[in-house]
Order: C-alpha cells, then structure tokens, then sequence
C-alpha cells in the first residue's frame, strides 16, 4: 500500500526522485501514465496488469471507453530507476502534468501519483472544503 505526502524536484531532463518508501513498493520496473486531474498514475506492473485486464472488458463499442482506453494506454510508458533511485519521466507525460521544478509525490492506495507543486496545491484548496461532502455521498463507507 501506499501512502504519504513527498516534496521533489524534478531535474531539467526529467529526472524525478521517489521516495524509498514509494520505490520499494514499485518495483524494480513499473508503469507511468496519463493520470486523472492532470497528474501523473504510477503503478507497480502487477498492478497494471490487473487494471489493464479489468480495461479489456470494457465494450470498444462504446465511444467512452474506447476514449477512456486511448488516454490511458497511449501515454503509459514503462519505467525503471537508475542508479541514483530517480525515475525519468518522459516529455510528453511532465508536459500533460506541467512538471517543471517543484512536483509533489503521493502515495494512493495502490498507486502512486506525481503532480506539480502548483495543481496539487490547487487542487487541495479547492477540495478541502468538499472532502466531509464527498465522504457522505459514499454511503456504503464508513469512515
């Protein structure tokens, strides 16, 4: 499982260091992707390969699905440390996430998710308040 909260700096090629705590969980290889809210999803390749079986089942007939598909697997790339425990991360991807200096790195149950300083923060200014509304419209979780 993961968790927690991790200030970074990204380097001007690319390169992101992840916590130990998160590294470990990942993996020797994984996989990063286009993420939902403009960050970046992080998955051990189990993981993936779980989430890309269940992905299959959706109907390609449908124009949501094949859309959802697209975005997700298109911007995957699978990763691997070097030998300073950094991780490069793509162009294509630190463009869609607006990664340039400060990033936050998350840790989310079975993922772990990486975002610029600035949305994070945003994105937390705008949640905080709607976090006990979110809580209650999930009726069958008891927090």
């Amino acid at each position: 499982m993961f968790m927690g909260e991790y200030q970074h700096s990204i380097d001007d090629k690319g390169r992101l260091t992840i916590p130990a705590k998160l590294r470990d969980g990942l993996g020797a290889s994984f996989v990063i992707t286009r993420g939902l809210d403009q960050c970046l999803f992080v998955y051990p390749t189990e993981e993936w390969k779980a989430l890309e079986e269940r992905l299959k089942t959706l109907p390609f007939t449908k124009a949501d699905a094949r859309a959802f598909t697209r975005f997700f697997f298109s911007g995957a790339s699978e990763c691997e440390w070097d030998k300073q425990g950094r991780v490069n991360i793509p162009q294509t991807l630190r463009d869609y996430a607006a990664l340039q200096k400060e990033c936050v790195v998350i840790g989310v149950s079975n993922r772990v998710e990486i975002w610029s300083k600035e949305r994070w923060e945003d994105y937390l200014a705008q949640s905080e308040g709607s976090f006990a509304e979110i809580a209650e419209k999930l009726v069958d979780f008891d927090l």
